[in-house]
């Protein structure tokens, strides 16, 4: 093969291999995203987040802060049993207050605040609201039972919130990985999601724990 030959060959294959990229991102999602509209790449940042938790009608599903992980639930006797659970550290428990200054600045307004009945989600409910309401239905049923275990928490993210206000979630990371996807919340991050009513629910954006600060700052 001559060298013209050869340079019309090697032309040849990277026109097909072009052709062939282009079908496959026509057809695929990008990495790390789903088609499916729980999983798209959280559209709202900055101002924007702040003008739609304003004017209400949101969710603000938190992760509990930061927690002590050489403590864990396997010896609790009952919920209310925190010696024996994993619970937040001194760090949780500032970034805790931390956050509720910054949404207390921020002046969102927080109707409903449920909490999943572990001692570490209860106190982080706690100190960012002032209150809690324990509900078992964000943290999820037991594994063995239906296959449906978030059936409850699926129904309060996509239902409307109405007054003009947020509804304000704290509970764990599986849960929120279970029915949205991708990773874990991080300990301390929070979703904020849209509810759609009998469309699901989406999410818009998430907001890092030590974000709130910057937010609140720049308001």
């Amino acid at each position: 093969m001559n060298l013209r030959s050869a340079r019309r060959a090697i032309a040849y294959l990277l026109g097909v291999l072009a052709i062939a990229s282009a079908c496959i991102g026509a057809t695929l999602p990008a990495l790390g995203q789903s088609t499916e509209s729980l999983r798209q790449t959280p559209p709202l940042a900055g101002v924007a987040i702040l003008d739609a938790l304003r004017r209400g009608g949101y969710v603000l599903y938190f992760r509990h802060t930061s927690t002590d992980f050489g403590q864990n639930d396997d010896r609790m006797t009952g919920y209310e049993d925190c010696a024996r659970q994993r619970n937040l550290t001194d760090a949780g428990r500032a970034e805790a207050r931390t956050i509720g200054a910054a949404i207390r600045a921020l002046g969102l307004p927080i109707g409903r605040v449920l909490a999943s009945p572990f001692c570490r989600t209860r106190e982080t409910a706690e100190l960012i609201f002032g209150r809690a309401t324990v509900s078992n239905a964000v943290r999820g049923g037991p594994a063995q039972a239906d296959d449906d275990r978030y059936a409850e928490l699926k129904a309060l993210l996509s239902a409307p919130v109405t007054g003009g206000v947020d509804l304000a979630i704290v509970s764990h990371g599986n849960p929120y990985r279970a029915i949205v996807g991708g990773p874990h919340l991080a300990e301390g991050e929070a979703a904020v999601i849209e509810p759609r009513g009998k469309e699901g629910f989406r999410v818009v954006a998430q907001i890092r724990k030590d974000e709130w600060t910057a937010l609140s700052m720049g308001k």
